[in-house]
């Protein structure tokens, strides 16, 4: 049934398209395709139902975790507004060492639009599981938007990533993978049976 009415709609589309002057139909060409901007209207909630909603998902999902000092050692006790401010603890492990960024300065120069296109493809080195914040649906990526920015920028930006085998500065948190498995001609001999 969709092939059937996309055949029509081409035609007529092709149709209306011969109608506008050549350089109006070049301009919107080559044209950006536009971005949709998102509303709180847009997913039904207001704004202070998605800061809400921001604010329980930074809980759960475990964005404070990492991005909010002192977080996970109190049990969770950290003032809303000491929140997502980044970290200076090092993560290293064979990727490097990575820190929590300040979420609040990210937010900053972004709109809503910017927001869910850049949490939409985020794409970072371990532990951060950006492939969590990839699988939000897009009203949960703006819920947690809407929570920073409501929160205002604070704090500095976080330390710089460094290279495998540069010694990062006290603290940071070690991952030590197991040694790879065995080469094959390490393998045990089998056992005969007799």
């Amino acid at each position: 049934m969709r092939a059937s009415l996309l055949v029509p709609t081409a035609a007529l589309v092709c149709s209306l398209a011969a109608c506008k002057p050549a350089a109006e139909a070049a301009a919107e060409a080559n044209a950006a395709p536009a971005t949709p901007v998102a509303s709180s209207a847009t997913f039904g909630m207001t704004d202070a139902e998605l800061i809400a909603r921001g604010e329980y998902l930074a809980r759960i999902a475990g964005c404070n975790d990492c991005h909010t000092p002192g977080y996970p050692e109190s049990g969770g006790k950290v003032p809303k507004d000491q929140w997502l401010v980044g970290s200076s603890t090092g993560w290293n492990g064979p990727w490097g060492t990575t820190y929590p960024a300040n979420l609040r300065l990210k937010a900053v120069d972004m709109e809503d639009a910017k927001w869910l296109e850049y949490s939409r493809t985020l794409h970072t080195r371990p532990p951060m599981p950006d492939f969590a914040v990839r699988d939000m649906t897009d009203a949960d990526r703006l819920s947690l938007f809407r929570l920073l920015k409501s929160l205002g920028p604070m704090g500095e930006p976080a330390p710089a990533y460094l290279e495998p085998g540069q010694v990062p500065p006290l603290p940071f948190v070690q991952f030590n993978p197991p040694p790879p498995p065995a080469a094959a001609d390490a393998q045990a001999e089998p056992v005969s049976g007799g």
